[in-house]
């Protein structure tokens, strides 16, 4: 199931890249926050740590940092940092913000891309470190 994950955020990636390419900023940042969450929970599950149903696992990862490989605990902090910002982004960047009254694809620019595109590239390269291939 971990790499069945892994798999899964490097699809939803290659979306935000498309989306990247396309200039479209804000679907670039909710696709980067979907893969960041997908390769996260991957981590947990290669851990054999419950999921949970939230769209920021980085508490949990805190919380059972002793079973998590040291691909992941060298760099929890920064892990941690993006899964929190990214998931603070999730509803804004698809449904826009109700109170300043604009659609999300006002509110992004390419460099709000371009940070979630390196952020979830690296996010997504920790948990492919951390969650190898079945044997």
């Amino acid at each position: 199931m971990a790499q069945a994950y892994v798999r899964a955020a490097r699809v939803i990636l290659g979306e935000a890249e498309g989306h990247h390419t396309r200039g479209i900023w804000h679907l670039t940042v909710r696709r980067c926050q979907e893969s960041v969450e997908m390769a996260l929970q991957a981590v947990l599950r290669g851990a054999g740590i419950e999921v949970p149903r939230v769209h920021d696992v980085g508490a949990f990862l805190r919380e059972h940092a002793e079973r998590l490989p040291k691909e992941v605990t060298e760099h929890l902090d920064r892990v941690v940092s993006v899964s929190r910002r990214l998931r603070a982004e999730r509803e804004t960047a698809f449904y826009g913000d109700d109170e300043v009254g604009l659609p999300a694809e006002r509110l992004y620019t390419v460099g709000d891309a371009e940070q979630a595109l390196t952020d979830a590239r690296w996010v997504l390269a920790v948990a492919d470190a951390a969650v190898p291939p079945p044997a």
